[in-house]
């Protein structure tokens, strides 16, 4: 669940790679949140999730891997870039430290203490907050004098816990709430996941700004963002309040071609992004206008189409583009992907800000369109003057016949035709009675699905077929 409210106590889990900062986080916070691989430097981007104990509230959450050493970072990034990486990590996790009520420093139980752990403790001491020191991995009652080791860096008597396994973890969030300020009932602010919050996901290939627009959005720099492809490899999850309205953004990895994806980090990355996707209410489909739309942008926006998520294409870096119009780019793109003709698009600029007061409200009227729910005598009439505009096609002497037509569901927009033979529905006239409905109610921003039933005759007036 992430972030319900600024107005929580807030912990930061913080450590060395490969501790098992991840594995905590997800036993804590029931669900699995951040990528757990036995390599070094997966988790990048500070993950946050509400947590409730003991009907007390908290935010917890998993910040990068602390470390020195630029070989050990992911071997497909060269020795400069891994440095970029791991500074700004780095600097990223000592500002959520300085945003924390409490620091819980992991480390590993079975590796012992190491250089890379004393600098993740002098990195929590200059942030000056209460540090609680956990020694993970530790499995069972034989293991219990591997903490005694770890006495040395000064935090108190550390508690041994093992994530993989649960074990110990309930009297680790009780010492965490004892770390903690009481919260006012009135200030436990509902859980973000409800269904009065609009889950909004943003998708793009690496290095189209995701982050950079994110980041921007919330006023804060919450994500990392660097000049390297590939950088966020979490979907991660922040509240975004504008005026009014409360989103969940949900910001996820670069998804690269399926023929550059050679890391197994890279195919969980791009696994949770298409589960982000499912989850979503509108998906933010971003294109870098100052690369040549691609093949891969195609795919993205059609894995939000083919889920029956809203989206609304967003044309970032918009600020640097020269000799160009907005139709005639528009126009190039819809051309590429016809199937997106519903979805909506919005220049902009993560960097300037150029656009991005218009997004609340059109992320509003997208999601809205999405559960819009037509009356049946109104779809029924829009249906009956488009086959008296434009007669259903035939084939061999037979012609398509609709009885009868109802909108079944939403999220998307679904609707149910009642035909003689639905062999006979040829794509392009589904297509002209989708494009009329479009005419006939606001179906911006989201697909519309149909569905076919068999019924030989037509129901009495007044009467839904059975």
């Amino acid at each position: 669940m992430p972030i319900a409210s600024d107005r929580l106590p807030q912990v930061a889990v913080i450590g060395r790679p490969n501790v098992g900062k991840s594995s905590l986080f997800n036993r804590i916070t029931g669900r699995r949140h951040s990528i757990v691989e036995d390599t070094p430097g997966v988790t990048r981007d500070s993950i946050e999730a509400r947590v409730d104990w003991d009907r007390r509230p908290f935010v917890l959450i998993d910040t990068g891997g602390v470390q020195r050493d630029p070989t050990e970072v992911d071997p497909v990034l060269d020795r400069e870039q891994r440095k970029i990486i791991l500074d700004a990590v780095r600097d990223q996790v000592f500002r959520t430290l300085k945003e924390s009520d409490l620091v819980v420093m992991v480390v590993d139980g079975k590796s012992g203490l190491t250089p890379d752990d004393e600098d993740v403790a002098d990195l929590a001491r200059r942030a000056c907050k209460p540090v609680l020191l956990v020694v993970n991995k530790v499995d069972n009652a034989r293991l219990e004098d591997r903490v005694y080791e770890f006495y040395s860096l000064g935090f108190g008597e550390p508690i041994g816990v093992s994530a993989e396994h649960g074990r110990n973890v309930g009297e680790l969030l009780d010492r965490i709430l004892s770390h903690l300020p009481e919260t006012p009932e009135d200030d436990q602010a509902p859980d973000a996941s409800e269904e009065d919050i609009t889950k909004v996901c943003v998708l793009g290939r690496p290095n189209a700004g995701k982050s950079s627009l994110v980041n921007r959005l919330f006023g804060d720099q919450r994500l990392l963002v660097s000049d390297i492809p590939g950088t966020t490899r979490d979907s991660v999850d922040v509240i975004w309040e504008a005026g009014d309205s409360r989103f969940l953004l949900i910001d996820t990895a670069g998804m690269r071609r399926k023929a550059k994806i050679n890391h197994p980090i890279e195919y969980y990355s791009n696994l949770r992004t298409i589960r982000s996707i499912e989850r979503s209410d509108v998906a933010l489909i971003v294109l870098d206008a100052t690369r040549e739309f691609s093949e891969q942008d195609k795919k993205i926006a059609g894995l939000a189409h083919e889920r029956g998520t809203a989206s609304i294409i967003l044309v970032n870096k918009w600020d640097a583009v020269q000799n160009i119009t907005t139709k005639e780019f528009e126009t190039e793109v819809r051309n590429q992907m016809p199937f997106m003709a519903y979805a909506p698009f919005l220049f902009i600029s993560a960097k300037t800000g150029l656009g991005l007061h218009k997004l609340p409200g059109l992320i509003e009227k997208v999601a809205a369109n999405r559960v819009f729910r037509a009356k049946t005598p109104d779809v029924n009439r829009v249906i009956h003057d488009a086959q008296a505009l434009h007669a259903p096609p035939g084939r061999k002497g037979r012609h398509l016949k609709i009885y009868y037509a109802t909108q079944a569901s939403v999220e998307p927009p679904t609707f149910v035709l009642f035909v003689n033979d639905p062999e006979l529905m040829h794509y392009s006239y589904e297509r002209y009675l989708e494009n009329r409905l479009r005419e006939a109610f606001d179906f911006t921003g989201t697909p519309i699905r149909f569905e076919y039933r068999i019924r030989h005759r037509q129901p009495p007036p007044g009467r839904e077929p059975r």
